[in-house]
């Protein structure tokens, strides 16, 4: 059969492709495996799974990252100013607070503030990387790293859980 793309994740954690002969896709599955993820803590956020992954490929981020961020920083969206769509701390000091209008928009400019900004040229998307600038915390990216490392674990097991059995 003709070449199919399957769909694969680098080192840095950002989407890549990979032709094979056997016809047939390998579904995405990052956006439901980020939204179970999600429920999990009761995350407003949770309906926005597919936000974050289109936010990723399209800034070459890792899936993970902008949710873990969100994780550390409001509880996955549970704790963040009152009306701002705000889950990130972007812009939050004192009683200065960047607002967004929807999850979504808060996503995007968020991903790819973290691409312009902070990351630039780098392909990596390591938080470390981020951490140095964006938090005045020096465990910063270590938390975020956590939440990224939980996502992790939690894909490795929705996967074992599809795995089919046979004898």
């Amino acid at each position: 059969m003709p070449g199919s793309t399957y769909a694969f994740q680098n080192a840095s954690g950002s989407s890549a492709k990979l032709v094979s002969t056997y016809g047939n896709k390998l579904p995405d599955r990052r956006e439901q495996i980020l939204k179970d993820f999600l429920l999990q803590y009761d995350s407003p956020l949770a309906a926005n799974a597919g936000d974050f992954v289109t936010s990723a490929d399209k800034y070459s981020l890792d899936w993970r990252l902008v949710a873990s961020i969100a994780g550390l920083e409001s509880t996955f969206g549970q704790h963040i100013p009152y009306n701002s769509h705000n889950a990130w701390g972007w812009g939050v000091y004192g009683d200065n607070v960047i607002r967004f209008n929807s999850w979504s928009e808060g996503i995007e400019v968020i991903s790819k503030g973290l691409r312009e900004r902070y990351l630039k040229d780098n392909p990596e998307t390591d938080p470390y990387l981020i951490g140095l600038t964006y938090a005045a915390s020096p465990t910063w990216a270590q938390r975020v790293s956590y939440f990224m490392a939980r996502i992790e674990d939690f894909e490795k097991a929705q996967s074992a859980e599809r795995l089919p059995l046979s004898i």
